[in-house]
């Protein structure tokens, strides 16, 4: 053998032994070779003798097939074997893998230090949110907030800080929590309100949740209860028929107990007083639309603006005689009435239905008949009394005017 064939299988035996095995998993390098029909990268993988086709689908979500031309190299991660020639084989290989395995090994690093991260939410699924982190990620419902959240869409394309639960990047798998953030934000949120928070402070809160007695709202790190009897001048029967979780509200701090952390909250106390200017809204003999809301054996209680209740005595309902109220009127039912008096300071409305219906034929003889006749102590002493500041005299006073005046 000659000494230049001697060289020449050297160089070869060399060139053989320098080739790497290429493995499901290896990050290469590969050279763009071509460019197919199917839109598919072809690069010679270095060091190895041997080809790989990268898709479109493949490359980073920053790169496409026609960035590239033959020459150019870029990092690939060996993704699986399509072919089964040994020495002509090619593999499918992956640069968006390849990124999104840095992207789990920069995750499983902060998880391991107990790092927290920001990430926004792209997707509202049932169950909770997902997730860019970089990899696709998963907020469950029950670690989004440290309470019920009726509504996810809220937080679609917002950016939460979050807690790694759990990674698992051979299954995809990223599982993330707000929930540890938001009870964090909210003691130390707490600590501060409780040292500054006063009786009479006006302040922003949102209804947190919603009971029969009545309204959780968050003022920024502590509850405080707005009670039914402070959501509205209006009788509120359930706090869900005029509010709902999650909408905002303005309160009054009525008390403070620091010692057992609880706040006392009113709505309407920040609402303007349904009394105010009533002698300008109810004047002497307007004519209102109003709702029965209470019958009573005297009369009926008819609201006509809200928070505002005006006694119509029995012997205002009709002109014909009747026994009860309930003969004529019914609870919820809507009236016409005519203001008779109006005293702001007592806050009494005295209402007539009777003065806005035609009186019948015969029927004034009848009734200066009925009203002339005297009031027996008994009646007067059994009569009801309500808290609503109508006396006994108010009850009866007018028909003994209208008796006097007849």
């Amino acid at each position: 053998m000659s000494e230049q064939d001697s060289s020449e299988n050297k160089d070869l035996l060399d060139a053989l032994n320098s080739v790497s095995e290429v493995k499901i998993g290896d990050v290469v390098t590969g050279e763009v070779l071509a460019i197919d029909d199917s839109q598919q990268l072809i690069v010679g993988i270095e060091g190895t003798g041997v080809e790989g086709v990268v898709p479109q689908r493949e490359l980073s979500s920053n790169q496409s097939v026609d960035d590239f031309k033959a020459g150019d190299t870029l990092s690939l991660v060996v993704t699986s074997k399509i072919g089964n020639d040994k020495e002509g084989g090619s593999y499918l290989l992956s640069s968006r893998r390849l990124e999104a395995r840095k992207v789990w090994d920069e995750l499983a690093q902060k998880a391991e230090n107990k790092e927290t991260i920001k990430v926004p939410v792209t997707q509202v699924v049932k169950g909770g949110l997902v997730v860019d982190a970089g990899v696709r990620g998963f907020i469950p419902a029950s670690m989004i907030s440290d309470r019920f959240v009726e509504d996810l869409n809220q937080f679609k394309g917002q950016e939460l800080e979050v807690e790694i639960i759990e990674i698992d990047p051979a299954s995809n798998r990223l599982i993330l929590s707000h929930k540890a953030i938001v009870q964090e934000e909210k003691a130390a949120n707490k600590a501060k309100l409780m040292e500054t928070i006063k009786d009479g402070d006006v302040m922003e809160g949102t209804v947190a949740r919603l009971t029969n007695f009545g309204a959780f709202v968050d003022l920024g790190g502590v509850d405080g209860l707005v009670h039914v009897s402070e959501i509205s001048y209006e009788r509120v029967n359930k706090p869900s028929d005029v509010l709902k979780a999650g909408q905002k509200v303005t309160v009054k701090v009525l008390s403070v107990d620091f010692d057992r952390d609880r706040i006392s909250l009113s709505i309407k106390q920040t609402l303007p007083e349904p009394w105010d200017g009533i002698e300008d809204k109810a004047p002497a003999g307007a004519v209102l639309e109003g709702t029965v809301k209470r019958l009573t054996d005297f009369g009926a209680f008819v609201e006509v603006f809200p928070g505002v209740e005006g006694l119509v005595h029995i012997s205002q309902i009709a002109h014909e005689h009747i026994a009860t109220p309930a003969d004529k009127l019914t609870t919820g039912e809507k009236v016409q009435v005519k203001v008779l008096s109006v005293d702001p300071e007592r806050r009494r409305l005295a209402l007539s239905i009777k003065a806005l219906l035609p009186e019948p034929e015969g029927a004034k003889k009848q009734d200066n008949k009925r009203e002339s006749a005297p009031v027996s102590d008994n009646s007067i002493q059994n009569a009801p009394e309500e808290e609503t500041g109508f006396t006994l005299g108010d009850i009866i006073g007018k028909d003994l005017n209208d008796s006097d005046q007849n």
